[in-house]
């Protein structure tokens, strides 16, 4: 396809300067560039074109940036970025030094709200809105939220706030989970017209002047009535004026609507029904599978071209399998999951085992609590969240799990350093909120075997709340054991030695930290490699021996350095009154931005070449302590 107007569209300026009939020919160009885009780079693909007509609509009718325009999530805000002048740079999306595949900010006056996480929006937008009005400043404000994003209790909190304040503020229900129907068909458009038309809201309005005038005891009943009548209930109890169903497809039917609301000073929501994939038959018939896309892909066929490799499991699939085969015979197991089955591999047990599965939707909190009160009742409980995501339930781990000293299991998948997802989805923080909670154990597995075996001592494991963290992607390729068994809680290995330098590491900087330890051998610097296995409890009985021993100890993990697993050993050779020269390595105190995996992890010094460079700086002559 010849692109004729989207390279054209600098702003939403130019985009208001084509006529209505010209936007067809433009949501086109959207989908066939997207698409033919995403082919060569991967991104999240099904999300964005669901709303090409949508945000094509917003941008048509609202005069963005000064009216502002609020997402949640952003996996669906690739056209948001194309018709706000990132043409040019769309094809750095989530590559190193690109664009963010999420709103960012510091990127543009056009993403009011960074968004990476759910059910934020709405909140966002009452808080724009709010500021708005003590400043006495003239803009709209709309919130995007997906159906997903709206079964998170911080989109319901921020819902029941919104409509209590009656503030000026429209809320986009994006429904792709519903199919577009008979539903939307022309009782429907009739209806969502009717419901936006001037007469009807002048109509309403005197529907509530009488109202005034009813009997405080027959008052419900009339309301009640008036809401029944049409369908929204739920939100016009919530304080909102609803209006929809709409075709989220249907462009001239989104501009008329749009146009007819925004004038309408209170809280409003318009339901609009999408398509996820809409315009691209591939990720229509798998939404899912094209949710998001790794790599390059044939457009025609959808088969990926990049070749991965032909001998490591991904670690999300070893958790899988091992944890099907240990649900087989222990039938206490459990899994929960906050609306991502697949993504954490769940999907498997799901199958096997559906009523001992729960998807909570995007609601991590409840997920944990829930997790909670079934291992009352003596059940095992498996909760299985991304690592970025489960810090959204802090509180709940903390105040359900860990002082009830509850068994559940924590599986917290994509831990560490993401790449192209970026500073939103990192999960660099889960050994800092976890180790310092009491009754907890915390571990993480140099590869994937150990991943098995991590699993097994989780199912073991009684005494308590345990967590497994592990990374996005193929392990290193080691064989698998038939039958995992349980390690001894809190005990680390040693997996080389030597008499000049110590190399605590954990995790998947295990295996870095054994090759940079060969490299320094070939140096003339002798190197003790532990595998420290657990975060909390850490091996007392064999670090500090040898860190008073050898005396010049580096740690290396891929968390945040404050707080993570190296303060934890800083900690206890303090307590122990250990004096050595110590080094930490692991994520710096600053947001890594998006890019390869490995070149990030170089950019923070804790690859090999990282840790080789810290092995040579403390083996030089110090002074003695």
């Amino acid at each position: 396809m010849q692109l004729k107007y989207l390279p054209k569209i600098k702003s939403p300026k130019n985009l208001k300067e084509l006529d209505r009939n010209s936007l067809h020919r433009l949501c086109d160009e959207l989908r066939y560039y997207t698409v033919n885009t995403i082919t060569e780079i991967g991104g999240h693909l099904a999300p964005t074109l669901g709303v090409i007509e949508l945000t094509t609509a917003l941008h048509y009718i609202y005069n963005t940036p000064d009216d502002k325009l609020v997402w949640d999530v952003g996996h669906q805000a690739y056209a948001h970025k194309l018709l706000t002048g990132r043409f040019d740079e769309f094809p750095s999306i989530r590559q190193y030094g690109g664009l963010s595949g999420f709103l960012k900010r510091s990127e543009s006056e056009y993403d009011v709200f960074g968004a990476g996480h759910s059910s934020t929006s709405l909140a966002a937008a009452l808080g724009i809105a709010s500021a708005r009005d003590l400043q006495k400043e003239n803009f709209k404000v709309v919130s995007v939220i997906g159906d997903g994003g709206l079964t998170g209790g911080m989109a319901f909190e921020a819902m029941n706030t919104a409509g209590d304040y009656g503030k000026d503020l429209i809320a986009v229900l994006n429904d792709n989970q519903m199919s577009i129907s008979a539903t939307v068909g022309a009782f429907s458009k009739y209806f969502s017209r009717l419901t936006a038309s001037p007469t009807y809201n002048v109509l309403r309005t005197k529907f509530k002047e009488f109202l005034s005038h009813v009997p405080t005891d027959a008052r419900q009943v009339v309301k009640r009535l008036e809401v029944a009548t049409k369908p929204g209930m739920l939100f016009e109890e919530f304080g909102f004026r609803y209006f929809g169903p709409i075709d989220g497809h249907d462009i001239e039917l989104l501009l008329e609507i749009f146009t007819r609301v925004k004038d309408l000073p209170e809280p409003i929501l318009v339901h609009v029904l999408t398509k996820k994939g809409k315009g691209y038959q591939i990720a229509e018939n798998d939404p899912i599978g094209f949710y998001a896309v790794s790599g390059k892909f044939d457009p025609k066929t959808g088969q990926a071209l990049s070749v991965g490799s032909k001998t490591a499991k991904k670690y999300t699939d070893v958790f899988s399998e091992t944890l099907v085969n240990f649900a087989r015979d222990e039938q206490r197991l459990v899994a929960i999951t906050a609306a991502m089955p697949t993504g954490t591999g769940l999907d498997k047990f799901q199958t096997l085992f559906p009523d001992r599965f729960f998807d909570v939707g995007l609601a991590e909190q409840c997920a944990v609590t829930f997790a909670a009160g079934l291992a009352t009742e003596k059940l095992k409980p498996v909760v299985a969240i991304y690592s970025t995501f489960l810090q959204r339930s802090y509180d709940q781990i903390l105040h359900d799990v860990c002082i009830q000293n509850l068994p559940v299991i924590f599986a917290l998948d994509r831990a560490g350093l993401v790449g192209a997802d970026g500073p939103t989805h990192h999960g660099v923080f889960d050994f800092s909120y976890l180790r310092h909670m009491p009754n907890i154990v915390m571990m993480a597995p140099k590869d994937e075997n150990e991943l098995q075996e991590m699993i097994a001592t989780a199912v073991d494991y009684q005494e308590g709340p345990i967590a497994l963290r592990y990374p996005r992607g193929a392990g290193v390729g080691v064989p698998l054991a038939n039958k995992p068994k349980p390690l001894p809680i809190g005990k680390a290995e040693i997996l080389k030695t030597g008499e000049d330098l110590l190399i605590l590491a954990v995790g998947n900087r295990v295996y870095p930290a054994l090759e940079a330890a060969n490299v320094l051998e070939g140096m003339g610097v002798k190197t003790t490699v532990v595998n420290a296995r657990f975060v909390k409890p850490l091996d007392v009985s064999l670090i500090v021996p040898l860190a008073k021993k050898i005396g010049k100890v580096i740690t290396v993990e891929d968390n945040t350095l404050a707080g993570g697993f190296g303060s934890a050993v800083v900690e206890l050779l303090s307590d122990h009154y250990i004096l050595a020269h110590i080094k930490r390595l692991g994520i710096p105190d600053k947001f890594i931005e998006h890019g390869d995996v490995e070149a990030l992890y170089s950019q923070c010094g804790c690859d090999e070449q990282g840790i080789v460079k810290a092995g040579q700086a403390l083996c030089k002559p110090h002074p003695k302590l």
